[in-house]
């Protein structure tokens, strides 16, 4: 299963609410895996969702997000800050052995910060974006993330947050990406 794969009929929040959902179940799933090619393919699933998710939020719902509420600017780029940081944290765990110490108090860490992010999205984003559009629009905009998220980068691209370095960037780094995911990725047995 990708780790995408969220069927939901609801508006764009119900939808990002229950990739954040997936996404502490995955970190969960990365600590608790009990052999080392179950932690790889927990973490790449990990990876993947977390970059194709940071994308599309980067794209559709920050910009909208930006322009319907009042001081929409100032909570966005306290967002995009985090998602940064998130993004420099994962690329550099990628280099850590995933059976080492190392790699567990960095996962530890990225996990806090990407949590923490998240409910900063729920409560400070979500809800407000929920309260200002209607559910008709809700719904088209969960059409967008979806559409932009199978067209996003599958790993983390530090500096690309905005929606137009994600416009310029994003179809190229896609490409790279799933070319090293399609060598790289973890066997399933």
């Amino acid at each position: 299963m990708e780790a995408t794969s969220i069927n939901t009929t609801d508006d764009v929040v119900t939808f990002l609410i229950e990739q954040h959902v997936r996404i502490r179940e995955l970190f969960a799933q990365v600590e608790q895996a009990p052999t080392a090619e179950q932690r790889e393919q927990k973490f790449y699933e990990l990876r993947r969702l977390l970059a194709v998710h940071e994308t599309a939020e980067e794209a559709i719902i920050h910009p909208r997000f930006r322009r319907e509420v009042h001081d929409g600017a100032d909570i966005i780029e306290a967002r995009l800050e985090e998602e940064n940081k998130a993004k420099r944290q994962l690329a550099d765990i990628e280099a850590v052995d995933i059976n080492s110490p190392e790699f567990d108090a960095k996962l530890a860490a990225l996990r806090d910060g990407v949590l923490a992010h998240a409910e900063h999205e729920e409560h400070e984003e979500f809800n407000r974006l929920r309260s200002q559009l209607e559910p008709n629009e809700l719904e088209r905009l969960r059409n967008a993330v979806k559409f932009a998220e199978a067209m996003a980068p599958t790993r983390p691209h530090p500096g690309v947050e905005s929606a137009s370095a994600n416009l310029l960037v994003g179809p190229f780094a896609a490409m790279m990406d799933r070319a090293k995911d399609a060598i790289s990725k973890p066997r399933t047995k």
